[in-house]
């Protein structure tokens, strides 16, 4: 496991969170995250849907090679990520905060703990996310966290075609 003292420019993650290996109660937990509106788009299907059809976490592989926990230092689990290698050159990451927690000044840090993560799994990658045009909540984190955006596309997502952003990690290149 990484040190807090390495995550990028100096942002420590809150209350000694950490990145752990998905398990398979770490999935179910977050099938039953419920997020206000209008970020419910962000709420998974049911464990059993996810698990029958091995979507996404529900794939057991799939879990192992590219999803991570994050959990607090009594153990329970306040995010997630995805490490999607797009080819040899970029890793794309997927993340998810409690909802509970979103809103309440941790997004920094916490997004600053898995560019260490990510870092950590592809060191010579370029790292980027997507994101919803509309979520200025989580653009502005990344923004502070050393992201900035570089493309502009519509793409479809479950709900229909929606305008996403690309964002590129460029803070903390010295390391």
């Amino acid at each position: 496991m990484s040190k807090a003292s390495a995550s990028p420019d100096g942002v420590q993650p809150p209350f000694g969170w950490k990145v752990v290996a998905m398990e398979t109660s770490h999935a179910r937990q977050l099938c039953d995250w419920q997020y206000e509106p209008p970020y419910g788009i962000y709420q998974w299907p049911a464990w059993e849907v996810m698990e029958n059809v091995e979507m996404e976490f529900g794939d057991p592989e799939l879990r192992q090679k590219q999803y991570a926990a994050i959990v607090s230092n009594q153990g329970e689990l306040v995010g997630f990520a995805q490490f999607f290698p797009l080819g040899d050159e970029v890793l794309r990451l997927g993340l998810g905060l409690h909802p509970q927690l979103c809103s309440r000044g941790s997004g920094t840090a916490f997004v600053a703990l898995l560019v260490e993560e990510a870092r950590r799994r592809a060191p010579h990658s370029e790292l980027d996310l997507e994101v919803l045009t509309w979520n200025a909540r989580a653009i502005r984190v990344y923004e502070k966290a050393g992201f900035r955006i570089t493309d502009t596309y519509i793409r479809p997502t479950p709900q229909g075609a929606a305008e996403f952003h690309c964002m590129v990690y460029e803070g903390g290149k010295e390391g």
